[in-house]
């Protein structure tokens, strides 16, 4: 008798119960049009082929189809190639990459900044790395978190409260249970994207300073449009200087792809965090970004 596992039939049981679940999806193929945005072709099953429009885009503000964010990226590419070839801690860091940090850095009224492959991958690595590095650390996280934080803050593996969403008096009630002299960070969004609502991040900073606390702010859903500069709900409400970290996305209202953090410089108390989140294997094992992204996303950002 054959003991060894078939994996095949293993995976083909876990895809018909799927099935029978409701669970499978099945992805629609689109190719998207450029300056025609948002008009796609829709490539059927049956080799068909028809034009629909995408109501259900991400790039809010059609910058992945403007003219000038095109020229960009062909600009970064007839200069430097399309790669960057290899990680920051083995071949360098690509100059292009530094301009980027520097501009995402000034747009957040922040001393420095760090581009990652996505949001998903920036938010998992901050909070993975922050939680671990600091002894003691605890994180106090909004109920309604995106996946990627949830999952930055288990893999940091620091002790962890969640306090009902946007509700300031419990996540206080929450803080107040802990040691004064333990390391906190309160981990929120600006705007949360399944529920449309937004955070009261003026009265969560005030609590977050009480108990001598972090704040790490997630403006995915908010950048490039709310704020004189596009820099989020925190720019329009002039609080950026309160937020320790705000975490977004040169996706969605930027239009190209890749996540960034930004923060202070080193204090007192408060080390470069650029310089520890280098320290994450998501970070370091990844290959650096393309170089046409970086020329995509600073055009995005000044508006074309």
């Amino acid at each position: 008798m054959d003991s060894k596992a078939d994996f095949r039939a293993t995976f083909e049981s876990l895809i018909a119960n799927t099935k029978l679940d409701g669970r499978y999806r099945t992805f629609i193929e689109l190719e998207r049009i450029a300056g025609e945005f948002p008009s796609a072709f829709w490539h059927g099953p049956d080799g068909q082929t028809r034009r629909v429009t995408v109501w259900c885009s991400n790039d809010y503000l059609g910058m992945g189809q403007h003219r000038d964010v095109l020229a960009a990226m062909h600009r970064a590419i007839d200069r430097s190639g399309a790669g960057t070839g290899g990680t920051r801690n083995i071949s360098g860091t690509n100059w292009q990459h530094v301009q980027l940090e520097t501009e995402l850095a000034d747009l957040h009224s922040k001393e420095g900044a760090l581009i990652f492959t996505s949001g998903w991958i920036s938010n998992l690595a901050a909070l993975g790395t922050l939680g671990r590095l600091m002894p003691g650390c605890v994180i106090f996280s909004d109920a309604l978190n995106h996946n990627s934080m949830i999952e930055g803050i288990r893999r940091s593996g620091a002790e962890r409260f969640i306090f009902r969403h946007n509700d300031v008096t419990h996540l206080d009630e929450l803080m107040s249970s802990v040691a004064p002299d333990r390391p906190k960070i309160v981990a929120f969004e600006s705007v949360y994207s399944m529920d449309g609502d937004i955070a009261p991040i003026a009265a969560i900073c005030d609590v977050a300073e009480k108990h001598g606390a972090m704040t790490y702010l997630d403006e995915v859903h908010a950048v490039g449009l709310y704020g004189v500069r596009g820099a989020g709900i925190a720019e329009r409400d002039g609080v950026s200087h309160r937020v320790t970290l705000i975490e977004a996305t040169l996706a969605k209202a930027f239009g190209v792809m890749g996540g960034y953090v930004a923060g202070p410089a080193a204090s007192s108390s408060q080390p470069r965090f650029a310089h520890i989140l280098l320290r994450v294997p998501s970070r370091l094992c990844s290959t650096s970004e393309l170089i046409l992204r970086s020329g995509r996303a600073k055009s995005a950002m000044s508006g074309g």
